[in-house]
């Protein structure tokens, strides 16, 4: 006997709703690479001392997070999902290391216009470039300023430690946060011995 279900209106109602998630998704997709490659780029004319062209990089990159915002408007599983907080979490932290290399204040996630997840793997992983600058200040010898961007770094790590939700909420937070610690106890390490090294120094020249 044949069967007398009628599917049609069903098909419409959900490929209604796939085909709009599919758009959103191809968005997130087309979007997320240059908004990655902007933040990668502006990050490094900010460790060459290249301020405002790291703006013009961190401006494309904000303006396709708003473009991405309104492409997954609606769509908030996928706007939650790695696909997008990954792009975003990167323009985040080229937000972060630009104010923390240019010794301003830390904007809220608001003010930069991010979501809190992105924004705090943003923040930890500006860690790394914390990291990077650190070695810089050795190898030039600037001890204090060294010492100073090793107390930013354990900042910011206190605060995400301080952070404990479930790692379902956060995108895997912690580990960004483990990583996180493992670079400023490194640091740690390298500016211990500079610094005996550098005492050394000065006790056998008499200085």
């Amino acid at each position: 006997m044949p069967s007398d279900l009628d599917l049609v209106a069903i098909e419409a109602e959900v490929r209604g709703e796939l085909d709009a998630k599919f758009v959103a998704r191809e968005i997130a997709i087309e979007l997320g690479r240059p908004i990655i490659q902007a933040s990668s780029k502006a990050i490094r004319a900010l460790h060459r001392g290249e301020a405002d062209v790291a703006r013009g990089f961190m401006d494309e990159a904000r303006r396709l997070v708003s473009e991405l915002d309104c492409g997954l408007e609606g769509h908030d599983d996928l706007a939650r999902s790695p696909l997008a907080y990954d792009a975003v979490k990167e323009y985040a932290e080229a937000e972060l290391t630009a104010a923390l290399l240019l010794g301003q204040p830390l904007p809220l996630p608001s003010e930069i216009g991010v979501h809190a997840v992105p924004y705090l793997k943003g923040l930890g992983e500006a860690v790394g470039e914390q990291r990077r600058r650190l070695l810089d200040q050795l190898r030039a010898g600037d001890l204090d300023d060294a010492e100073r961007t090793f107390g930013d770094m354990e900042q910011i790590h206190d605060l995400l430690t301080a952070l404990d939700y479930p790692d379902g909420m956060t995108a895997g937070l912690r580990r960004t946060t483990d990583v996180a610690r493992s670079l400023i106890e490194r640091s740690r390490a390298d500016l211990t011995s500079t610094i005996v090294q550098e005492r050394l120094r000065a006790e056998l020249s008499g200085d």
